[in-house]
């Protein structure tokens, strides 16, 4: 099992670990009922610094730290994975699925940036900054912090489903082990290590200022990320043949301005 779990670390984030002995295949697979725990540790950092940081800047400073620390502590890889698909579905489509399909692998494989990966990454860091400070701005700093301890836990999550569910767009990669390999039980293990952690967070805080609202919150998100998920893999499969590397990055970001949007309209309207 420790071997599963320091290899998740090092698949999502720029923490220096290096795993002892042989790897196999199998062993990548089952990393990913783990990304949830990753998640859970980046968003422990994103939620310390917002303790500590609000106490010295103003919100709209504290977003900015808070949201660098978190994209500094998965390297940027999902920001990446973001670019090069909004780059590769900017390839106008000629009518032959399979030309478009591997032109678009092809762009999603290069490593210069375009016009529209470079607004990708712009509009998703902006989203996300107005979004953290909104939770700032009209929520204790309690809330505020566990909003964003919950936030990475459910991005990283949000690949497993799309793994089982999905196929490899590439015969090669990382990508394509995790495609070929992950199963249902590695879905289950991930989704109660999700319902685990999120019970954690309500029994600390959520449930006591929101009651039992805070259990429905999670059940509306589980059901869209996992619909999301699903949708994913129909879409890429479509524009892409399948699934890569670069579409999990893409899919983790999108997941986390997602998760904000929801966060914010429960907060607003349904408590």
């Amino acid at each position: 099992m420790m071997k599963h779990i320091l290899l998740a670390f090092q698949f999502l984030t720029i923490v220096p670990i290096r795993v002892s002995g042989t790897v196999s295949e199998r062993d990548i697979a089952r990393s990913a009922a783990f990304f949830p725990l990753v998640g859970a540790f980046q968003g422990l950092l994103a939620a310390l610094a917002a303790l500590l940081l609000i106490k010295v800047f103003p919100p709209d400073i504290t977003s900015g730290l808070v949201l660098l620390l978190l994209t500094a502590s998965s390297g940027g890889f999902d920001l990446d994975g973001l670019a090069d698909m909004a780059d590769a579905l900017s390839v106008k489509a000629t009518g032959n699925a399979q030309a478009d399909q591997e032109r678009r692998l092809a762009v999603m494989k290069d490593s210069s940036i375009g016009a529209m990966g470079v607004l990708a990454l712009i509009m998703s860091i902006l989203l996300k900054f107005l979004f953290i400070h909104r939770l700032f701005l009209d929520n204790s700093i309690f809330t505020g912090a566990s909003v964003l301890f919950l936030m990475p836990v459910f991005s990283k999550w949000i690949t497993v489903p799309a793994m089982y569910h999905g196929i490899s767009a590439r015969r090669d990669g990382l990508g394509r082990i995790f495609l070929n390999n992950v199963k249902k039980n590695t879905v289950a293990f991930a989704s109660a290590l999700l319902l685990l952690i999120y019970i954690a967070v309500a029994e600390l805080h959520l449930s006591k200022a929101y009651g039992q609202g805070s259990i429905t919150l999670f059940f509306i998100l589980f059901a869209l990320f996992y619909l999301l998920s699903f949708l994913s893999v129909r879409f890429s499969a479509k524009r892409f043949g399948g699934l890569t590397g670069d579409v999990f990055g893409a899919l983790s970001e999108i997941s986390e301005i997602l998760f904000l949007a929801v966060i914010t309209l429960w907060l607003q309207h349904f408590i």
